[in-house]
């Protein structure tokens, strides 16, 4: 697509519209790995997106379109962990060995794959700028100036945080466990997923809280019990989805696999409750890519499955 001047009104949204939907797996990628978190990383991608779209109208003129999603992706979640007083980033050195070439050498590539096979949690162990220069160039391959520019920095501190921040990895990976140990279900869960693999639709409407909302990502949110019930009615016409409870960065989560042979789950779901009832379901259908970095771990009483999710 090619970016520059945008035309005004429906033509920059679409624009828009256009590019989010290509783009926003790779920005999950990035925020997720910034935030420590796949459900996190989630919610800064759909933030990102509304600021977006209510700054796009404010502007005489657009800047490159994926730069400026990334910067605002970037911004927000800056501000969510500094509300979480992470500590700020460490003093930098200079570290002028650091390559950036289309085609990079042995070590450059070994280098790369670790970062990409990291579990997404132990970024949070860096200090934010080597976080954020190292996922974006060895998870998202982005080039040293393009790095530099999105975070405000010369091209020589971007090759210092990235140094650091590979090194460190390092060391977090050579001393980090496998996957955290599985936990029982609890009541409630292990209710709404035996309702959903019975095909008891009316038993699921009435966990519904009266004020349940329903966040799907890239759909509009629905609220209260009645808009909410039709989401059963849709899973209702679908053959052979099956629900298996699990747990994902401490939160207790449910695996959906499409098919109950499958492997690996298809995406997630995540309830909130209150009173014994349901007042939140986030559903992950539509944005699948949440599952793929996903450290899910199935519930240590689940029904026994084919392999492992993970």
């Amino acid at each position: 697509m090619t970016e520059g001047e945008y035309s005004p009104g429906s033509t920059r949204q679409s624009e828009l519209l256009a590019l989010a939907g290509e783009l926003r797996p790779e920005l999950h990628r990035y925020c997720a790995r910034l935030m420590g978190s796949v459900i996190d990383g989630e919610d800064v991608v759909q933030d990102t997106l509304a600021r977006a779209f209510v700054a796009l109208d404010g502007l005489r003129e657009v800047p490159p379109l994926r730069a400026w999603l990334f910067r605002i992706a970037h911004n927000r979640a800056l501000d969510l962990l500094r509300s979480r007083v992470i500590r700020a980033a460490e003093p930098i050195e200079a570290a002028h060995n650091v390559v950036d070439q289309a085609t990079p050498d042995s070590v450059e590539i070994l280098m790369r794959k670790e970062a990409v096979r990291t579990a997404v949690s132990r970024f949070t162990e860096l200090p934010i700028l080597q976080r954020s220069v190292l996922i974006l160039k060895d998870v998202l391959d982005e080039p040293l100036a393009e790095i530099a520019a999105l975070l405000d920095l010369t091209v020589d501190a971007v090759k210092a945080h990235l140094a650091r921040g590979r090194a460190r990895l390092r060391e977090i990976n050579a001393k980090a466990g496998q996957f955290p140990d599985a936990k029982p279900t609890s009541a409630a869960v292990a209710r709404y997923v035996a309702l959903f693999n019975q095909r008891d639709w009316d038993g699921l409407r009435a966990l519904l809280a009266d004020d349940v909302k329903l966040n799907q990502s890239t759909h509009p949110v629905r609220v209260g019990s009645a808009d909410v019930g039709k989401f059963f009615s849709i899973y209702a016409k679908i053959d052979g989805v099956w629900l298996i409870p699990a747990w994902l960065e401490g939160r207790e989560v449910i695996a959906v696999f499409e098919d109950r042979a499958d492997p690996k789950p298809s995406y997630i779901m995540w309830l909130e409750w209150r009173g014994g009832q349901i007042s939140l379901i986030r559903d992950y259908r539509y944005v699948r890519y949440v599952a793929d970095d996903a450290e899910l771990v199935l519930a240590s009483d689940a029904e026994p499955h084919s392999s492992a999710a993970n």
